[in-house]
């Protein structure tokens, strides 16, 4: 798991089970059936076919954060705080600073919209980005840090 001074909440490897297993709804977007190597999550991701070509058996690392920002958007010494630090992380000109998006090819931003609790410590997270949407299924220990309402960044790396 990410340390406590990232903005990394979740992060493990997955094995791409199934893709489109209940048929193609659209031209571009496909939805992926996966399994991580470490904690043992199951994962459901609508993702761009264009910009992320998939296959069965593929693995991928698969990071979820609260932001781009590689320190976590703590408050600095002179009283800046994280959400200031963090606007000029990510822009389209290339002319902001470098953050985790870099490291990673593929990155989505959205928001966390349900959490479930299933049986004994199972619980499921559910998160929207612009429509292609996020289930992540495993034990509440590894999701402690995703919470419901906030905006969360998915990030793929093959």
């Amino acid at each position: 798991m990410a340390s406590t001074s990232s903005s990394i909440v979740f992060d493990d490897i997955f094995t791409t089970d199934a893709i489109d297993k209940d048929g193609k709804k659209f031209d571009r977007v496909s939805r992926l059936y996966a399994r991580s190597k470490n904690y043992g999550m199951t994962l459901t991701l609508d993702y761009n076919t264009e910009l992320l070509p998939m296959a069965n058996g593929d693995s991928f690392a698969l990071a979820l954060a609260s932001s781009l920002s590689r320190d976590g958007g703590a408050p600095t010494a002179d009283g800046e705080d994280g959400e200031d630090k963090d606007r000029d992380v990510w822009r389209p000109d290339g002319k902001g600073r470098r953050g985790l998006e870099e490291d990673y090819d593929y990155v989505m931003y959205g928001k966390v919209y349900k959490f479930d609790t299933g049986s004994s410590d199972t619980v499921t997270a559910y998160a929207s980005f612009g429509g292609l949407l996020l289930s992540i299924t495993g034990s509440f220990r590894h999701l402690t840090n995703v919470v419901l309402g906030d905006p969360v960044y998915v990030l793929l790396r093959k």
